[in-house]
């Protein structure tokens, strides 16, 4: 949480060296660049993270779950030369009769092994990650009346506010 001109890449690069060994970090498209999942990745944790359709991942290997290999570099450069590459592992799927739904979807991740976590898996994990999205939501739009965004007055009170409602959210759909 920051202030309001902060904008969440800085605020992630903030918050990356909280994660550690055997945990995992789901992040939607608009967060991948190769310095932020570098840094990510050396954390120790295992990454999700959804990536633009745009982005150059050539298959280097097709596993029999659907997903396959691939790499991710620092620049064109690099990809053009094959210098410094990181492996991932890239699931594409579609959702359907989800009203609403994009139609496919792109996601990396640090988990190569597709047979301990095959990549249907991995993608309902990342699914998952909409429930937090749902609960923004509901905070920003819903509740808050006409214009109120929290009744809180001060930084520290608007942290502790935003923190009561995110955990009276959580008890309620746990």
């Amino acid at each position: 949480m920051g202030q309001v001109a902060t904008g969440e890449i800085t605020l992630t690069k903030e918050v990356l060296p909280f994660l550690g060994k055997g945990m995992l970090c789901l992040a939607d498209r608009n967060f991948f660049v190769f310095e932020l999942w570098n840094q990510a990745r050396a954390t120790g944790a295992d990454l999700i993270w959804r990536v633009k359709k745009n982005l150059r991942l050539p298959c280097e290997t097709r596993l029999p779950d659907g997903s396959y290999l691939s790499r991710v570099y620092a620049s064109p450069k690099d990809q053009r030369h094959g210098r410094d590459g990181v492996m991932v592992r890239v699931i594409e799927y579609t959702l359907e009769g989800v009203p609403g739904a994009d139609p496919s979807y792109r996601l990396l991740t640090t988990v190569l092994d597709h047979e301990a976590t095959p990549a249907a898996e991995l993608a309902g994990l990342y699914h998952e990650r909409w429930e937090i999205e749902t609960a923004l939501d509901e905070l920003k739009t819903h509740l808050r009346g006409s214009r109120i965004v929290l009744r809180s007055k001060t930084p520290d009170l608007v942290k502790q506010e935003f923190y009561g409602l995110m955990m009276a959210h959580f008890a309620f759909v746990a």
